[in-house]
This record gives C-alpha cells, sequence and structure tokens, in this order.
C-alpha cells in the first residue's frame, strides 16, 4: 500500500520512501519506525510498542530510539523542535501528526531493479529440490568441564533436530551432517554452502552452580547475519524436563523468526518473480497484520504461491486463513461465501498433508466458523498433537473451550501459549481470550482489565474492541464500556451484536444472554 502525505509517497510494497517521485534511500529501521507511525497516525505509538514492531521485542536504550525518531523526521524534512510532522508525547510515545492519505489499489510491479534491500535476496535452494526455508543446527558448545553433563550440549541440538523436524515448512538437515561442523569459531558462509541451507542454529551452553545456561543464534548462512538470540536459564534438577522446556521456547521463537526473515528477504523482489515458499512467506508476513488491506494482499500471495505448486499444502491453508478473517472480522460483504471457501481450502490443505499442524488448525477454524464448535476442537487438538509446543493451535483451542464453558481450562490454556510465544502477532487475541476465560466464570473485573490489555496491543481488530466494550459493561465501568463502544461504531457503524455473538457462539445460555444484554445496553 502507499501513504501519501506532504509530497512524499511511503509504499509499503516496494519499501521505499520517495520525495517528489524520487527514492530517498532510508535505512531497514527507520522505514519500519516510520511505516509504524504513519500506518497508526490516529493514535499515539507507545514506546513499547515500537520495541516490538521495529526491534522484534527487544528493549533498546533511550539513546538508539532517539537517534531512530531524528533519522525518521530527518527523513521527512522534521525536526525535534518543529514536530510538524511527528510528535514526541512526553512519557508515552510518538504520534504521526500528517494526514496521510492511504492508496488501498493492490500493484501490480514489473520487475524492478535491486535496490537497497530490507533483507538479503533468498539464498538459493534446498538439497531437497524445493524452496523451503532450510537450517542446519549445529552441536552446541559445552562451556563447563564438568565430565558427567559433556553430552548435555549435544543432547539439546539433537532434541532441537527432532522438535524442528516437526514443521513441514522448514527443510531440517540430519544430524549426521551437521554434527560434523564443531568448535567455537564457525565458518556460516562455507557451512551453508556445504550443507546448502539459509540458516545455522549455534549455540552453548554452561553449569552454573545448580543452574544451567543455554544461549542460542539463528543466523542467516549468506553473510552470517544474525536473525534472533537469546538466552535460556534453568534448574539442573531435573535435566529431561529442563530439555524439553528450552527445546519449545526456542523453536517456538524459530517458527516465527524465520517466516519474518523470509519475508523480508522477498521484499524487494516482484511478486511475479516469487517461487512457492517465498510467496508464501511474504503472504504469511501480510496475513499477521490483520487489516483489510494486507488480507488482500496475502491471499494475492497465497494464490500465487498454488499457482507455482498446486499441492502447496500451505498456501491453500494460508489462503483458507484469509477467507476466515474476512467473514470473522467483517472484511467483505459476502461472508458466507468465506466461511464456505474458508472451509473448502482448508478440506484441500489437509488433503494434501494431513499431518501438517497449519493444515488442521484451518480446519478447525473453518468448523468454527460454520458453527461446529465440536468438530472444531477436535482438530485443534490434533494440530497440539501433532506439534506439542504450537502456540498458535493452543491458543485457538483456549479460545474453543471459553465457548465450551471452560473457563479455568481456557486459562490454563492461553496463559501456556504466552509463555511459549511472548511477542507473538496475534499476543492481542491471547489477551482477549484470557480476558473471555474470565467472563464465561462471571469475574468481570479481571476480564475487563485484560480486555483492555488486548484492545490496546498491537493488531488488535475490531472484535477485540467488542470485547473491551462488553468486559467493561460487565464489570460495571460504564465510561470505559462506552468509550469502546464508541471506537467500535466509529469503526464499523452498522455493527450489530449478532456479528459478534456469530463470532463467538457461546454454548451457555447464560453467558449468552448477559453478552447480548450488555451488548444491547451499550447500543451495539
Amino acid at each position: 500500500m502507499i501513504y501519501r502525505f506532504d509530497d512524499f509517497e511511503l509504499d509499503t510494497d516496494r519499501f521505499e520512501l520517495r520525495h517528489q517521485g524520487n527514492v530517498r534511500p532510508t535505512e531497514p529501521q527507520v522505514f519500519a519506525l516510520l511505516e509504524l507511525l504513519v500506518a497508526n497516525h490516529r493514535r499515539v505509538v507507545s514506546k513499547d510498542e515500537i520495541n516490538l514492531r521495529v526491534w522484534g521485542g527487544r528493549v533498546v536504550s533511550e539513546a538508539v530510539l532517539s537517534s531512530r525518531i531524528r533519522s525518521v523526521r530527518l527523513a521527512i524534512g522534521d525536526d525535534g523542535s518543529a514536530q510538524r510532522l511527528i510528535r514526541t508525547v512526553h512519557n508515552r510515545g510518538f504520534r504521526f501528526v500528517g494526514k496521510p492519505v492511504l492508496d488501498q489499489a493492490l500493484q501490480v510491479y514489473e520487475p524492478i531493479e535491486h535496490r537497497a534491500e530490507i533483507g538479503e535476496s533468498i539464498a538459493g535452494f534446498s538439497e531437497s529440490g524445493d524452496d523451503r526455508p532450510s537450517i542446519a543446527v549445529l552441536p552446541f558448545e559445552m562451556l563447563s568441564h564438568e565430565l558427567r553433563y559433556e553430552a548435555l550440549a549435544d543432547a539439546v541440538a539433537h532434541d532441537l533436530i527432532v522438535e524442528l523436524s516437526r514443521l513441514h515448512w522448514l527443510f531440517v538437515i540430519a544430524r549426521g551432517s551437521s554434527f560434523r561442523f564443531r568448535g567455537p569459531s564457525l565458518d556460516l558462509p562455507a557451512i551453508g554452502a556445504a550443507l546448502g541451507v539459509r540458516y545455522c542454529l549455534t549455540g552453548s551452553l554452561a553449569i552454573h552452580g545448580k543452574a544451567c545456561v543455554v544461549t542460542v543464534e539463528l543466523a542467516r548462512t549468506s553473510g552470517g547475519r544474525v536473525v534472533w538470540a537469546d538466552r535460556f536459564e534453568g534448574p539442573l534438577d531435573d535435566l529431561l524436563t529442563l530439555r524439553t522446556t528450552i527445546a519449545a521456547r526456542i523453536v517456538t521463537a524459530v517458527e516465527v523468526r524465520i517466516p519474518m526473515d523470509e519475508a523480508l528477504g522477498s521484499a524487494s523482489q516482484a511478486p511475479a518473480s516469487l517461487g512457492a515458499w517465498a510467496a508464501y512467506h511474504r503472504g504469511l508476513w501480510h496475513m499477521l497484520r490483520f487489516n483489510r488491506h494486507d488480507n488482500e494482499v496475502a491471499a494475492t500471495m497465497f494464490q500465487r504461491a498454488i499457482d507455482a505448486d498446486p499441492e502447496f499444502a500451505r498456501a491453500h491453508a494460508g489462503l483458507s486463513f484469509t477467507h476466515f478473517q474476512n467473514a470473522f472480522i467483517g472484511y467483505t460483504r459476502t461472508p458466507e461465501a468465506d466461511r464456505k471457501k474458508a472451509k473448502i481450502l482448508a478440506e484441500r490443505g489437509l488433503e494434501l498433508d494431513p499431518m501438517d499442524p497449519f493444515a488442521n488448525l484451518t480446519m478447525g477454524r473453518a468448523d468454527w466458523l460454520n458453527g461446529d464448535i465440536e468438530g472444531c476442537r477436535v482438530w485443534l487438538e490434533r494440530s497440539i498433537a501433532l506439534n506439542p509446543n504450537y502456540a498458535f493451535a493452543i491458543y485457538n483451542c483456549a479460545l474453543v473451550d471459553t465457548f465450551l464453558g471452560k473457563g479455568n481450562v481456557s486459562e490454563r490454556g492461553v496463559v501456556k501459549a504466552m509463555a511459549l510465544s511472548p511477542l507473538d502477532p496475534m499476543r492481542y487475541a491471547m489477551l482477549a481470550t484470557r480476558a473471555l476465560s474470565h467472563v464465561v466464570r462471571g469475574d468481570y473485573e479481571a476480564a475487563s482489565a485484560w480486555a483492555e490489555r488486548a484492545a490496546t496491543a498491537p493488531n488488535a481488530h475490531i472484535q477485540i474492541r467488542v470485547i473491551a466494550a462488553l468486559a467493561h459493561e460487565l464489570a460495571g465501568h460504564r465510561n470505559a464500556a462506552a468509550r469502546w463502544a464508541a471506537e467500535v461504531l466509529r469503526m464499523a457503524p452498522d455493527f450489530r451484536q449478532a456479528r459478534f455473538i456469530r463470532a463467538f457462539p457461546f454454548r451457555d445460555d447464560a453467558v449468552r444472554g448477559k453478552a447480548s444484554a450488555a451488548l444491547k445496553r451499550l447500543r451495539i
């Protein structure tokens, strides 16, 4: 999409900032920060949200943030004194106060010259013969010298290979090949060339008293650029539990970080030149931004992936997801048609790969959309059985439990999902699910607190705002409820409670009745 303001154009598909038609070179983080502010110009963007969206959740210093804000202002002819376009709201964050005009027309690109890139172009094909992302887990370095623990580093790396192999979209090199490369000084480009992989996962393990500390880095082999790094610590008392916990958290992070990096890597390519997996990851990036335009772009990318590979199960599942969003959030005026398409595409994805967790998840969501809640839960449970660390499926199962009136079970599930994926793009939905787990138990004060957090989180859509209005009304917070109800009707003047009840089909008559009465009082 293209935002126009003053003499500038911010083209988020080409990743270009243009002034009077001329491309103005912009660093990736500066572009990302400008896009975040412009896209959310109706509100103040907090520093926490900037850390989440621009730095991937890594907390940066005030000096670094101030430097990036200065660079953004400089790029668009603003400064800290005038604050003509970007205003500092003390102790809150920043707001873009210009008046951008959004051109939402889908763009059809001719092949373009290679410009300054946001990410590296996708490197080659895996040895499997397709263009799936590929990874090698190298043996972890043991930094302690206690003989009884010397095999633990290899065990952790092997656990990661086993767990990553559950991800059908990722090509994982077998231990026999990747464990040939050991030592503290690794030449990642050379390893990447030898194994034919785009990513390497490396790490170290140290024992400090009764604690085990694991550090891990995910790097792109071409150039050795670090995509993600983290540190994990836990007690040594139960080594098996510790290994399982560390593996689960690392795999969940990889499942988020690689698709993000793949999408950035394909950003400078014309859509017509994308292979099936590159188009899929580009679609995934747009899909998880949760607005009408990006959902349309995601559908276009998933269809392109299907055109390139008609038996690509995940692309069918992704396209099913976009039709679910159309009906659930109300992006189109053809909800019945979207419900049918969501089901047909989910069935096709499942037919192509019945063992894919994402295909099973979209099948469950399609059943939910069509009113079969009990059937929905079966598919979600199967998705979790296929990948026990699949935070997306765990959260969806927790949400379905609220429909079935299982508030305590729901809360346990959503707490687990949030722990597995603390920086998930659907965190807003997890927070809203936790709010609903309290609604069905009648704990409206707790529900309103969680719903408020959900509605103010990044990516929150109109249905989340309805939950905030509902929870506050049930808690007796009339002003807060009226505020969120007004926001709902501002976004969609024709929104009515029937749309919410259809999307959130509570089986308990009492819960459904209270929700309906509360929304009626709010004139929704």
